[in-house]
């Protein structure tokens, strides 16, 4: 039983990194349900509530971090909120198409909305620009978090 409780520990961190490319899927959330579930197993002795506390605070941020970044990259270049609508429904539709889809689809959705909003082209691009680099700022900042997360699992795993 303990060995399949390490295996679905190990399967939540993995679905926990798939999920900060894949916006179905929460990511620092299963990081930290991995990792909790790790501590669990072992009665919370290697991994204490000092490394628990930092790992939540990590993916505490690393949550913020995802709607700040996408939320500064849009208020920066004035996308009204067809934009913003836009690139969440960009995101959605990027499921659908793999990885590439993932990550060109918002700029899509945002440069779409904000067309519609302004119909103005050059507007329009550089909103969606704006929002896709704000995303994309605040996808290396949940990787950035989530293998701090994981460092600190790992070493208080070990020490």
């Amino acid at each position: 039983m303990t060995t399949l409780l390490w295996v679905l520990s190990i399967l939540l961190i993995l679905a926990g990194l798939a999920g900060i490319v894949l916006p179905a899927l929460p990511g620092t959330i299963l990081v930290l349900a991995g990792i909790v579930l790790g501590a669990w197993i072992g009665d919370f002795q290697e991994v204490g509530w000092i490394a628990l506390t930092a790992v939540a605070v990590l993916a505490i941020l690393a949550w913020l971090m995802d709607y700040v970044a996408a939320a500064l990259g849009a208020k920066r270049a004035g996308a009204s909120r067809q934009a913003i609508i836009g690139a969440a429904i960009g995101t959605v539709a990027g499921i659908f198409m793999g990885l590439v889809g993932v990550l060109f689809m918002p700029l899509v959705g945002a440069a779409a909305g904000e067309y519609i909003a302004r119909r103005h082209h050059g507007q329009a691009l550089r909103v969606g620009v704006a929002t896709w680099l704000g995303l994309l700022a605040g996808m290396l900042a949940k990787f950035v978090l989530a293998f701090m997360m994981i460092g600190i699992y790992v070493v208080a795993l070990l020490v």
